[in-house]
C-alpha cells in the first residue's frame, strides 16, 4: 500500500490507493480544500498549500499563474478569492469552485518553492491583463527590489511582447525603479508622478565628508533639498527606528532640507492633500517649470474618501 504523506494536498484517488476510507475522508480529520482535494485539518493553513491544491485538479503540465504564481514569488498583488492555474491545451482545463483555469502560450517555466510558475517577466506581463496601472508598478518594483529581474529585462520583454495588453505593460514597465525599499514608497512615487509633478529620485544618498552613506531618502529632489517620505506606524513602534528617524530630520534640517513625511492616511484616503502639499512644497523651493495645479490623471488610480 502506497504512503501518503497527508500534510501536502492530496487527491480523493491517492488517499483511497493509501487505504484512506472515504468515510475518513469526510470526517474531523481531513479537510477538503477543493472538490476532490484534501490535507490534514491539523496543517497550519499557508497559501501556497491552496496553490498546490488547485495544481493537483489538473494534468501535471499545469502551473500557477497570476496571483497564485505572484504569491509563490512572495511579491505583492491585491488578494483574490481564487488560485489562478494555466494549462497549455484546452483539454486540460479543469472545473472547480475556487479555482479559475486558463489556456497560455507555449512558455518557458520555473520552479518557486516546488511550484511551476512563469518567469518573473512573463508573470508581469500576464498581470497587466488584471491590475491597475500602479499595482502593476508595485508588482515591477519589488520584481527589482527581490533581484528577480532588473528594470532593463523588464523593459525589454514588454516591449518585445505583441500578445494581450501589450500597451498597459510597456506603460508599466516604464514607470519601474530600481532601488525602491517598499510597496508604500512605490505608490507614493506613483500618486506624485500621476498628478502631472516632477517624478522624484529614489533612495538618494546622504553622505558624509568622507563618502560614507550617513543615510538614504525614500523619494527626493536633491536640487531643491526637499525630501518626501512615507512615515508607517512601524516606525513609531520601534524606538530604535523613531530615534533613528528623529535624528535624521534634526540632520536635515540643520543642513537646510525640507523634509514632508506622509501617512497611510495620505495615500489610501486623503491622497488629495498629498498631492496639493508636495505641490506646495516644490513651489515653496522654487521649481522651475511646475504646472499652475497638478493633473487629475491620479484620481483614476487612487481615490479619495473623506
Amino acid at each position: 500500500m502506497p504512503k501518503l504523506d497527508t500534510r501536502w494536498p492530496f487527491t480523493r484517488r491517492q488517499a483511497l490507493l493509501a487505504g484512506i476510507s472515504a468515510g475518513a475522508l469526510r470526517g474531523p480529520r481531513y479537510t477538503q480544500l477543493f472538490r476532490g482535494i484534501y490535507i490534514e485539518s491539523r496543517v497550519p493553513f499557508h497559501p501556497e498549500i491552496r496553490t498546490r491544491a488547485a495544481l493537483l485538479a489538473h494534468p501535471p503540465r499545469a502551473f500557477a499563474s497570476y496571483h497564485s504564481a505572484a504569491k509563490q514569488y512572495h511579491l505583492p498583488v491585491p488578494h483574490t478569492p481564487v488560485e489562478h492555474v494555466s494549462v497549455f491545451d484546452q483539454a486540460d482545463r479543469r472545473r472547480r469552485d475556487g479555482i479559475v483555469s486558463h489556456v497560455a502560450p507555449a512558455q518557458p517555466l520555473v520552479w518557486v518553492r516546488g511550484v511551476p510558475v512563469p518567469t518573473p517577466v512573463q508573470l508581469f506581463i500576464d498581470l497587466a491583463a488584471m491590475l491597475d496601472l500602479v499595482d502593476l508598478v508595485v508588482l515591477g518594483d519589488a520584481m527589482v527590489r527581490s533581484k528577480r529581474c532588473t528594470v532593463q529585462e523588464l523593459v525589454d520583454a514588454c516591449n518585445a511582447w505583441c500578445g494581450p495588453r501589450a500597451r498597459e505593460a510597456r506603460l508599466a514597465a516604464g514607470y519601474v525603479r530600481a532601488k525602491v525599499d517598499s510597496v508604500m514608497e512605490s505608490r507614493l512615487r506613483m500618486l506624485i508622478v500621476l498628478a502631472g509633478l516632477p517624478e522624484p529620485q529614489v533612495n538618494f544618498e546622504i553622505l558624509d565628508e568622507i563618502g560614507q552613506t550617513l543615510f538614504a531618502l525614500d523619494l527626493s529632489y536633491p536640487e531643491l533639498k526637499l525630501a518626501v517620505e512615507y512615515d508607517g506606524q512601524q516606525h513609531r513602534e520601534d524606538l530604535v527606528q523613531w530615534n533613528s528617524d528623529i535624528s535624521r530630520g534634526d540632520w536635515l534640517e540643520r543642513h537646510g532640507w525640507r523634509r514632508l513625511p506622509v501617512v497611510s492616511t495620505g495615500i489610501f484616503r486623503r491622497p488629495d492633500e498629498t498631492v496639493e502639499r508636495v505641490h506646495a512644497a516644490l513651489l515653496d523651493r522654487g521649481y522651475k517649470g511646475l504646472p499652475h495645479a497638478p493633473s487629475d490623471t491620479w484620481r483614476t488610480h487612487f481615490p479619495v474618501i473623506r
